[in-house]
């Protein structure tokens, strides 16, 4: 008795190369992610490499493009900051090149005014009376989202949160 995914066994190249197109169209991928996905199928060795180039050189394919659009996601979605979108880019494999671009893509502005929004959303459901334990309470949380200790620091002092 097999436990766990069993793998899905597909035939010829043709397929996985149509069944890896339409996984790669849903929405962004990243190489390793597909990567994952073909050697799940049973895909291996040239085949697998033969595939990825194809997906490649189509455009279903593009490292850059998923690495923005992620960047992007995650900032404007789930309000991470560039700490913690670095380290899920990391774990997807894109190169530091292509992590820096995906980084800078996001407006200076917009991080400045999300994190200060964040900051005095929380501080309003704090209900701490030292402040020094509020503001590493704030901190803490603030960190936690992905957001430098630098810029946590100023956007506290400016807002007059600490």
């Amino acid at each position: 008795m097999k436990s766990g995914k069993q793998e899905v066994a597909i035939l010829d190249k043709k397929q996985a190369l149509a069944k890896a197109e339409s996984f790669c169209v849903y929405q962004e991928r990243s190489q390793k992610e597909v990567r994952y996905k073909l050697v799940e199928w049973g895909i291996r060795g040239d085949e697998l490499e033969e595939i990825l180039s194809e997906l490649i050189v189509n455009n279903f394919l593009n490292e850059e493009r998923f690495a923005k659009q992620y960047a992007s996601g995650k900032f404007n979605i789930k309000k991470w900051g560039r700490a913690k979108i670095k380290q899920g880019l990391k774990l997807k494999g894109i190169p530091d090149r292509l992590l820096q671009k995906a980084l800078y893509s996001i407006d200076d502005d917009d991080y400045l005014n999300t994190l200060t929004a964040l900051a005095e959303k929380k501080a309003e459901f704090l209900h701490e009376s030292n402040p020094l334990k509020r503001k590493m309470k704030l901190m803490s949380y603030l960190q936690g989202r992905g957001f430098e200790s630098e810029l946590i620091l100023v956007v506290l002092k400016a807002s007059n949160l600490n």
